[in-house]
């Protein structure tokens, strides 16, 4: 099976604009001097939402001055080529925006996002989601410190220092020699909801014996040749996910029923039949899911997703 080289863009989660510039996490004088900045953009995150205003082809990030925005832990995001900060503040969201815009979460906002805009809310939620799950020392139970602009924890007891968490997990679209693709349900998905097989790395595993490894485990098929396509952040809670396409050897399904609820061969044919008709619901388009399914169909395809 022959892959197209880049044929639908960029992974809607891995587009970012602005610098992260690391090395001014730590700089109190020049933190204090970018916080005071007229110029400064802030984005108030909350509970993974943000505000969002929308256009009629697009939308933007609510960006505040530091002025107006409201008490909180705040995070550096970095620095752009115009010298702009940027900031984080996790807050409430207001309860009446009035003008300024919608909550949003990064599922429905992340397409209509632009670069810029997109690589913000997935560091800033990435960020959130880290901290509401380590606010405690995991050696002592002690009530950590937030420092180096949000990207540390520090324990005031032990001194232990602790560093924003990510989750590998491979996810992968199988196909085989007659031309069809693996599609899979969740026992917690509605029927007709399917999307490609996933699984996390393991403790001392590569990437590749990690697809293996997962699709033999979920649905009881042999795959060989694993073929890298890219990466993008999946900050529920902290996941990086890492997309691999794979040719099945096998292709008698044995489905792990604790983990996989139904699994089905389908054809170009049969998949645009079954979308077409709704039978099928695929993935939303911010996923690097249908971006796998996307790429092996060789086209956009058109429908709601989820």
């Amino acid at each position: 099976m022959e892959i197209p080289e880049g044929l639908l863009g960029p992974l809607l989660l891995a587009r970012s604009a602005i610098d992260r510039s690391a090395a001014l996490r730590g700089d109190e004088e020049w933190l204090r001097r970018a916080w005071e900045a007229e110029k400064t953009r802030v984005l108030l995150i909350h509970d993974g939402r943000t505000l969002v205003r929308r256009f009629t082809d697009g939308a933007a990030l609510v960006l505040t001055s530091p002025a107006e925005a409201p008490e909180g832990t705040r995070y550096l995001l970095g620095v752009d080529e115009d010298g702009v900060a940027y900031f984080a503040v996790n807050a409430p969201l207001p309860e009446s925006p009035q003008s300024t815009g919608d909550a949003a979460g990064l599922r429905e906002a992340a397409v209509l996002l632009d670069d810029r805009d997109a690589g913000l809310l997935v560091y800033a939620v990435a960020l959130e989601a880290w901290h509401a799950t380590h606010e405690y020392c995991p050696r002592c139970g002690s009530l950590t410190d937030v420092t180096a602009s949000g990207h540390m924890r520090v324990c005031p007891r032990d001194g232990s220092q602790h560093f924003p968490r990510v989750d590998p997990a491979v996810i992968m679209l199988v196909h085989d020699d007659e031309g069809r693709i693996l599609l899979a349900r969740g026992p917690e998905w509605p029927q007709g909801r399917m999307s490609v097989l996933a699984g996390f790395v393991e403790p001392g595993e590569s990437l590749e014996h990690a697809v293996v490894r997962e699709v033999l485990e979920e649905v009881g098929v042999a795959v060989t040749a694993p073929r890298y396509l890219g990466s993008q952040p999946w900050p529920f809670p902290r996941s990086l996910m890492l997309g691999f396409f794979a040719r099945a050897v096998t292709t008698d399904l044995r489905p792990d029923l604790e983990e996989i609820a139904e699994a089905r061969w389908l054809s170009r044919e049969e998949l645009e039949a079954a979308v077409r008709s709704g039978d099928l619901v695929l993935p939303g388009q911010v996923s690097i899911a249908r971006r796998l399914i996307e790429t092996w169909y060789g086209a956009p395809i058109p429908d709601t997703g989820w």
